[in-house]
């Protein structure tokens, strides 16, 4: 043990002395500790490496915010995006091994794998999942509030998913095609991606600290806990992002001193300790341009960016003359950026536990400064002007209301009309409900609840509420529900992408279990200041039906929760609920009505 105790010492004394030695990096700490107090991060770390070395790895800030338990350069953060090199590299593997052609159909080894047309069936190859080329835009809507851990269900959506252009037309991101490119790999070697990239990538490079899954991320103890900040400056803590069957896409955990030995393997012609982990001829295609992402020129706010192509799971650009290979991640509560300048075999990865940061491609810049012997851009300087001027405008008279929300409307319909099942193949289910007699939504994700708040007409926003502060709702989307020729409510419109029309689910009324027996709970007569209010069946269907005086029609009564209905009467919602069950007889019958609530008694 002790012997085990002063290796690990000697380890990381060397790689702390090297970046004393390291005149490039002189003062390094003192500004990363500066940016991290500037922008109100909770933690991040850094792993540099040179060649075949590691020339510094620090952790700054805290993996546990609340605790104040720092980070280290082998805690664990979520890699988000930056696990996509991973997936496409398996097939990189694959192809040396010859069990796969990139100019093969996916549909060959995935036959239930269909896109939205033919013309897409018959001439997206492997190739296209690999560069964002098949037309297809983000769907990311239809995993990230209707996750599932079964792969072949996130397919098969696929096929009711539209293309905004055609195949190899234009760069489009889309997270399907790297699960596609997982699943793909499944079939050919008969084990799951997570196997896969463990095989081929983690046990190689001695990646001990890496894995694939939020249960493994939650078994380790050095594990950084996501964070994002609120719009006041406040760091809240986030729960854990599952992406589930998405996990070709995004999932891996690891740390930067894990990462270190990725990048490594990158800038050595895909060796690391002299043996090869990475296909040399998959390596070079994967960094050279496969497909143009946009015709980016210098600008003010990017005068060093001359280019911006896609290879396969990686950014391919400019910086200062130097060519970067990059790519960023991003789930709840964590930000990643992993970078290379292959000519100049120097790498970078930053790691931080802030949702949504800058903190990530910020540092990496000012490393590249240093690294690269460039002139050095003040980062931080850049950073907070951004940010001063968001404020203005944010609080000055530049801010145009462009709310199109119309004041003073109702809904159409009561709040029971629009409770029930919501489908689209495309996409996914959610359901609404009324509780504490306001519309809720559910999707397939369970650790979020939304709040539908009434917005205009039919129109309802979609609001996060689940583990939330009051003060700190957020409005996910925008859901507009829409009628059939009977007024009754068909289908919610939700606009899932900018791109994209609005995208329709069927709405299915909820039905509760009602049958004969548990009927005869309710039927009987109920007396209420003399009157007598009469609940009964008819020919032994399961519907229920209220009578309350001649001058009135009998109402059909429609189950909105256990024991509880509603009929309207001139328009107005009125609700019935019974309670008090005795020999399997409900003792009363409590009607609501705008002008108040009464309670009748079975007779």
């Amino acid at each position: 043990m002790k012997k085990v105790i002063l290796s690990l010492i000697f380890t990381l004394s060397t790689v702390v002395i090297t970046a004393q030695r390291d005149k490039r990096l002189k003062g390094i700490d003192k500004e990363l500790n500066n940016l991290l107090k500037i922008t109100n991060t909770p933690g991040f770390a850094i792993a540099v490496v040179e060649g075949d070395k590691v020339v510094y790895a620090k952790g700054f800030g805290y993996r546990d915010y609340e605790n104040k338990i720092p980070v280290d350069a082998n805690t664990l953060f979520a890699i988000g995006s930056t696990t996509k090199a991973f997936t496409s590299a398996i097939l990189g593997k694959l192809r040396a091994d010859k069990k796969v052609s990139f100019n093969d159909s996916p549909r060959k080894y995935i036959p239930e794998l269909e896109f939205y047309n033919d013309d897409m069936n018959k001439n997206i190859i492997i190739k296209d999942l690999m560069r964002h080329s098949t037309g297809l835009p983000s769907s990311d809507f239809s995993w990230y509030f209707f996750p599932t851990y079964n792969k072949d269900s996130l397919l098969f959506r696929v096929k009711y998913q539209a293309p905004i252009t055609g195949v190899r037309q234009q760069w489009h991101y889309n997270n399907h095609m790297f699960l596609a490119q997982g699943v793909l790999a499944e079939k050919i070697t008969g084990k799951s991606w997570e196997e896969n990239v463990s095989n081929d990538f983690f046990k190689p490079l001695n990646m001990t600290r890496s894995n694939a899954t939020i249960t493994e991320m939650k078994s380790f103890t050095n594990a950084a806990f996501g964070y994002q900040q609120e719009n006041d400056g406040s760091i809240r803590k986030m729960d854990y992002q599952d992406i589930a069957g998405m996990a070709p896409a995004g999932s891996i955990n690891s740390s930067v001193n894990d990462m270190a030995k990725w990048l490594i393997t990158w800038i050595n012609n895909g060796k690391y300790n002299n043996k090869e982990i990475i296909p040399s001829s998959y390596l070079n295609e994967a960094i050279s341009p496969q497909m143009v992402m946009s015709s980016t020129l210098p600008s003010k706010n990017s005068p060093d960016i001359h280019f911006q192509n896609y290879g396969y799971g990686w950014n391919l650009s400019s910086y200062k003359g130097h060519y970067r290979v990059e790519h960023g991640g991003n789930l709840i509560g964590f930000t990643a950026s992993v970078a290379f300048f292959p000519t100049d075999k120097v790498g970078i990865v930053v790691l931080s536990n802030q949702g949504f940061s800058e903190v990530p491609s910020l540092v990496r810049n000012i490393i590249s400064d240093r690294m690269l012997n460039e002139k050095k851009t003040d980062w931080v300087k850049r950073y907070t002007n951004v940010q001063k001027r968001a404020r203005e405008l944010q609080e000055g008279n530049d801010v145009v209301n462009t709310s199109s929300n119309v004041k003073n409307t109702k809904p159409s319909h009561s709040k029971v009309d629009y409770v029930g099942n919501y489908y689209n193949p495309g996409y996914g289910k959610f359901k609404v409900f009324i509780k504490n007699d306001s519309l809720f939504m559910q999707t397939t994700d369970k650790t979020r609840l939304f709040y539908l708040n009434h917005y205009h007409y039919d129109t309802f926003e979609v609001v996060n509420v689940r583990n939330r502060k009051a003060d700190t709702l957020e409005t996910e989307f925008e859901i507009n529900f829409r009628t059939n020729r009977d007024g009754a409510i068909s289908e919610a419109m939700i606009e899932v992408a900018p791109a994209l029309d609005a995208i329709a689910f069927k709405h299915t009324p909820k039905t509760l279990d009602l049958n004969t027996t548990t009927l005869k709970q309710y039927v009987g007569e109920y007396e209420i200041s003399g009157m007598t209010l009469k609940v009964y069946t008819k020919n032994n269907s399961t519907t229920l039906y209220l009578f309350i005086s001649d001058d009135q029609p009998e109402f059909e009564l429609s189950l909105t929760a256990q024991h509880k209905f509603s009929f309207k009467i001139s328009g107005q919602e009125l609700k019935v609920e019974f309670k008090n069950v005795e020999n399997n007889l409900f003792k009363e019958l409590v009607l609501t009505q705008p002008d108040g609530v009464y309670k009748a008694v079975r007779k």
